[in-house]
């Protein structure tokens, strides 16, 4: 799989990218777009969704603001 993508990136004209590099980005658009922990824990493999929460915690931890400013307005319609 690595040499394909190597070859794949020499004929678009990008740089080098490791197949881990592509995951992480991956998971972290993912989360950070607001997909499911659960369904981003079973597209990457890990064993439990504590895996993919504690791996990916900069991201949640975005999200965590995300959520009080939800609330915050929320809150304040009603």
């Amino acid at each position: 799989m690595t040499s394909a993508l190597n070859r794949a990136l020499l004929r678009a004209g990008l740089p080098h990218v490791r197949v881990h590099d592509l995951r992480h980005t991956t998971a972290s658009v993912l989360l950070a777009g607001g997909a499911n922990p659960k369904v981003v824990q079973d597209l990457l493999g890990h064993s439990t969704v504590l895996t993919t929460l504690n791996t990916y915690s900069h991201v949640t931890e975005s999200l965590s603001h995300l959520a009080a400013a939800t609330m915050d307005s929320v809150l304040e319609l009603s």
